[in-house]
Formats: structure tokens, C-alpha cells, sequence
């Protein structure tokens, strides 16, 4: 019913004009990198990188009835949600266990749920499921809107050439539309999961394309880069960052993957709620997401099981990169609670290596 498809052939074009390297990846284009990763890092931690979020979806509610059924089918609470306000939430399986987490933009006249690409057709399915007499109309929205991402210290000042004052007037996890000569976007700025100021741009796809050049153009004394997914993936698991779908999926809670910040514990019931209340009541959470320090290299796509002293599997890796800053092979992984400590040794082993590692508390510091 719903394609997995993330860039149109111009877009994909167009990136490629920049410098952009791709792989095929479960049928999806991954844009890979533009630069060195070294490079590309160096503007995530020091500078200003701008990413094309391609491995998002974009899903469109339209109607009536739209924001009370997010309320009373997902985690967070959507009540009070006001038109150009920005809220994460969960959607969980009768299990509690985790379906999609979505960012929701509220439009007024219709809503945007930005989330993975992976996850999209499972997210898109289990809400048509549950729309059941409500007025909302559900369609893939990915098409209309090109997503960006501007994250890194010299975020705000890199804007202001662009937008001047404009992005001091937009609120935290808040948009608005903002004109860059010309070019209308909507700027959406948020507090990421370390409490970090990012920033979305969604603009129609020639206003993004126009908009990019500008800034690989005219980027002025910032540390810019554009960045791929390589460069992404480093930057997510040294701070610690849960995506889709390698860590956020059906196989995990939302206590288990930390983040039950976007659980609303007061706003009643949702799907999933007396499952993940019952673990937080009860103290049953049996694993934790946690940082692994690699002791060698190894490649970044290579799976690897958990193993306690006593060779009982106790977890697995789910992400892993080399750091530039860290000079290590980092991971993130689900392992079991009671070993999920600073500095814990553990064993990691595939059909061709075993080696120590250890655990690491998240975000990673040098």
C-alpha cells in the first residue's frame, strides 16, 4: 500500500552535482558522504553541517479529528499542541513495544509526522488501523516537502546570514515560515536529546535546491559542510542518539531505548500504556540502551552478540562507526541491565571475531 521510496531522481541529481557518494541500502539511496569523514565531523562538533534527511518520511494527517486521535493512540500528549508548535512522540504496539517515533508539526490545517523511512509503511499501516470513524484522512507527504537539517555551535549565526533576526523569532521546538532572498521554507528549531539546538528547514524542491547553493556558495567563515550518512551515524552514536531502524523498532520499549522523556505519564490512556506503565511501576526494564568502546578496528557493518562472563547472551550491537574524536570503534547496543554500567567489560563476538569491550555511559566524551 505505501512504497519505501525516500529521493526523487532531480534531487538525488542535484546532490550528486555537490559531491555526494551513495549506496543502495534495503532500497533505499543512503547519501554516504561529500568529503573526508574527518571533515564532515569536525563541522557536526565544531561548525555548521547541513544534512538532506532522506532517510526520513513525511506523513500527512488531514482533518477534523486529527490531533485528539495522535493523543489517544500515541505517548506523548497532543492536546495542547498549538499551530506551529513541534512535539516527539511514540507510537507503541499493544506490548509497548515501539512501532514509529515521530516528530509532529502542527500546521492547523493539517499535521506532518516526520519519521523514518524504515519505519513509515509499519507507522502508516498501525494508524490507518486505528482510525475508526474519526475524520482523518492519512496520506505519504514525503514527496511535497524536501527535509534538511542544520546541526552543529555555528548553527544560529550560519542562519542569520540567510534569515537575519528570523531565527532568533522562532520559539524552541516551534516553526515558522522565514524568506532567504526570496526563498520561502519553513525554519523549525529544536531541542535535540541532549538538549542541543537543531534546526529543520522544509521547503519545496526547488526553493531547497536554490537555498543549498546559496549556502555552499556563500557560506561565509563558518566550518560548513554538507554531510552524509557516515558523518550522521558517528555524530548520533557518540551522543547517544536512538534512530530507525536499528535501534528504535518493535524489538525494543521506550524505557529500554531512553526515551521515556516522550512518555506523558498523566495524560491517560494510549496504546501500549498499562505495558510500559507497569515497567516503570514495577521496575522491570530488563535491558538498557548503552555506549560499547571497541578495542580494534572493525567494519562498521559487521554484527556482533553480547556475551557475559559466563557466555550467556546478554545483548547485541545495533550501530556502530569509528569516531575521529574518540580515535575508537563506537557503538551503541541494547545489553542487560544489571551489566549496563560505566566501564563494565562485556564480550562482543560474530562468526569471526571475539574481543572485550566496554561500556560507556551516552552521550560518549572524550
Amino acid at each position: 500500500m505505501f512504497e519505501l521510496t525516500n529521493t526523487n531522481s532531480d534531487m538525488l541529481s542535484f546532490f550528486l552535482s555537490l559531491g555526494a557518494k551513495t549506496e543502495l541500502i534495503n532500497d533505499v539511496t543512503h547519501i554516504k558522504n561529500y568529503s573526508s569523514l574527518d571533515k564532515e565531523v569536525y563541522s557536526l562538533n565544531n561548525g555548521v553541517a547541513l544534512k538532506f534527511m532522506n532517510t526520513s518520511s513525511i506523513i500527512e494527517l488531514k482533518g477534523t479529528d486529527s490531533l485528539d486521535f495522535l493523543h489517544r493512540i500515541s505517548t506523548n500528549s497532543m492536546k495542547n499542541l498549538n499551530k506551529e508548535e513541534v512535539k516527539k512522540t511514540i507510537f507503541t504496539s499493544e506490548k509497548g513495544r515501539i512501532i514509529g517515533v515521530s516528530t509532529v508539526m502542527n500546521f492547523e490545517s493539517y499535521i506532518l509526522l516526520i519519521t523514518g523511512i524504515y519505519s513509515k509503511q509499519k507507522t502508516m499501516s498501525w494508524l490507518n488501523k486505528y482510525i475508526i470513524g474519526d475524520d482523518v484522512k492519512l496520506s505519504d507527504a514525503s514527496h511535497r516537502f524536501n527535509l534538511l537539517e542544520i546541526v552543529g555551535p555555528q548553527s544560529e549565526s550560519f542562519l542569520s546570514l540567510f534569515v537575519g533576526d528570523a531565527v532568533n523569532a522562532v520559539s524552541d521546538n516551534s516553526f515558522k515560515v522565514v524568506s532567504a532572498d526570496g526563498i520561502l521554507f519553513f525554519l523549525a528549531k529544536l531541542i535535540d536529546e541532549n538538549g542541543l539546538r537543531k534546526y529543520w528547514i522544509l521547503a519545496e524542491q526547488e526553493n531547497a535546491k536554490k537555498l543549498i547553493t546559496n549556502m555552499v556558495e556563500n557560506k561565509g567563515p563558518f566550518d560548513f559542510n554538507l554531510i552524509g550518512e557516515d558523518a550522521y551515524n558517528v555524530y548520533k552514536i557518540e551522543n547517544g542518539i536512538a534512530s530507525d531502524p536499528t535501534e528504535l523498532n518493535d524489538f525494543y520499549n521506550p524505557h529500554e531505548a531512553k526515551i521515556i522523556n516522550l512518555v506523558d505519564f498523566k495524560k491517560g490512556c494510549y496504546i501500549g500504556q498499562e505495558v510500559i506503565a507497569r515497567l516503570d511501576s514495577y521496575d522491570k526494564v530488563q535491558k538498557h540502551l548503552v555506549g560499547l568502546c571497541f578495542p580494534e578496528v572493525v567494519e562498521t557493518n559487521e554484527k556482533f552478540t553480547l556475551l557475559d562472563d559466563d557466555k550467556n547472551e546478554v545483548g547485541v550491537v545495533t550501530s556502530m562507526a569509528y569516531s575521529p574524536k574518540i580515535k575508537k570503534n563506537i557503538a551503541l547496543g541494547y545489553l542487560k541491565r544489571s551489566l549496563a554500567v560505566q566501564g563494565m567489560k562485556v564480550t562482543a563476538k560474530n562468526d569471526t571475531k571475539t574481543m572485550e569491550v566496554m561500556v560507556h555511559e551516552l552521550p560518549f566524551k572524550k
